[in-house]
């Protein structure tokens, strides 16, 4: 499936260009962007990938079929 080949880094781009692309259109349209409306738009575009960061792990947690395979069984 498509997902599976989604890195962290990749699903960020596709956030940041979501919000490049609202706020664009949003200056298009004729928006006023004011000090609080911009705080918002970088909060908006930079929070959300902050938190994947932290918690997106690299590797998969194990399963227990594999920590009850990959114990020694000698001792």
């Amino acid at each position: 499936m498509m997902l599976k080949r989604l890195t962290r880094a990749k699903v960020i781009q596709i956030w940041v260009a979501a919000v490049a692309v609202a706020i664009a259109s949003g200056l298009a349209l004729g928006v006023q962007v004011t000090m609080s409306t911009g705080v918002l738009l970088a909060a908006s575009a930079l929070v959300p990938p902050a938190i994947l960061l932290v918690l997106w792990r690299q590797d998969p947690t194990p399963t227990v079929a594999e920590l009850m395979h990959s114990t020694d069984r000698r001792a």
